[in-house]
């Protein structure tokens, strides 16, 4: 088998705040959240991850994670990565609507010169905040070049409704829409991310075997779900593993892609998939597949990573040369 470490991988469905390392957490004040233990709710979960973000204050800092995350990612096989960031709730909070997304863009661009790896930013909005905080999500996003999407997040019993101004203007301003859909909800948050959100994939989304009509809808249209086991698990929305509804995803044709949320390494996830659902290497290689087609990344790069993607199925081992 081969190590799934060297494997080049598309990283779609992560976030910042999410991906603090505990020494930093440490180091920043706070407890690190506790590992592997599922959470009695989302609300909890949420809240827990809020005491770290809570934590955040300076430019260095959110500069800090943002490097720290590129040497991790990279550590992962990782040549590509969609990072999410709550970037306007981050500068409400601390009185500099800019200085949070500017110190991120600035750490990820030092680690991707450092670790050989690729970034785009995704900015996101919890469902339950209020409209005018999208709106400057949406002003932040196009300021930069490298924010590329915007997206729903949080409690989905919230509906998207209230936000399709934005959608429409996020459209027009060619940003990429991004929502969270069918994981604390039913297929009937997917449905409405399609329909309401334009969403071009699907965060989460492993509950629309529920709906046989939105499978068939989603297969048709090549819709991809960013699937995060492991996370999923610790949000208590899967009792196991074992149980987790990733391969009947598979099996019914849509598009997947592994992914973590932040809460555990891709390796990690891939490596679980391999030992826990039993998908061989050439399996696992078309998922990798999967995640670089479903990215928002140039032509050029999604055709280097498929190549050593490729190469690590033939030899066993990536290329040596990571650079994108």
């Amino acid at each position: 088998m081969r190590d799934l470490r060297l494997l080049p991988k598309a990283h779609l469905h992560t976030h910042l705040e999410s991906t603090v390392r505990p020494d930093t957490v440490r180091e920043l004040g706070g407890e690190p959240p506790a590992q592997d233990r599922p959470f009695t709710s989302f609300r909890e979960f949420a809240d827990q991850r809020a005491t770290v973000r809570a934590l955040l204050r300076g430019y260095r800092q959110f500069r800090r994670i943002a490097e720290e995350f590129c040497q991790d990612e990279a550590a992962q096989g990782v040549r590509y990565a969609e990072v999410t960031f709550t970037a306007a709730a981050h500068g409400e909070r601390l009185g500099d609507p800019e200085m949070p997304l500017e110190a991120v863009l600035e750490g990820l661009a030092v680690g991707e010169q450092r670790y050989g790896i690729q970034t785009q930013v995704i900015l996101d909005h919890s469902r339950r905040r209020p409209v005018e905080r999208l709106w400057h999500t949406f002003k932040l996003a196009t300021r930069y070049p490298q924010v590329i999407a915007i997206g729903l997040a949080g409690d989905e019993a919230y509906p998207a409704a209230p936000f399709v101004e934005v959608f429409r203007a996020a459209r027009e301003a060619g940003l990429h829409l991004v929502h969270h859909a069918g994981e604390t909800a039913g297929p009937a948050s997917v449905w409405e991310a399609l329909a309401v959100g334009d969403t071009e994939r699907i965060g989460h989304g492993i509950r629309v075997l529920e709906d046989p009509d939105l499978v068939a809808e989603l297969c048709t249209r090549r819709v991809p779900l960013e699937v995060c086991p492991s996370s999923n698990v610790l949000l208590g929305l899967v009792p196991s593993l074992a149980q987790h509804p990733l391969p009947r995803l598979v099996e019914a044709d849509l598009v997947v892609t592994l992914n973590t949320d932040g809460e555990t390494p891709l390796a990690a996830e891939y490596e679980r998939a391999r030992q826990i659902f039993g998908y061989g290497d050439a399996e696992l290689a078309s998922m990798a597949h999967a995640s670089v087609g479903a990215s928002f990344a140039p032509v050029g790069v999604k055709a280097r990573i498929s190549a050593e993607i490729d190469q690590w199925l033939h030899n066993g081992q990536a290329i040596g040369d990571h650079g994108l």
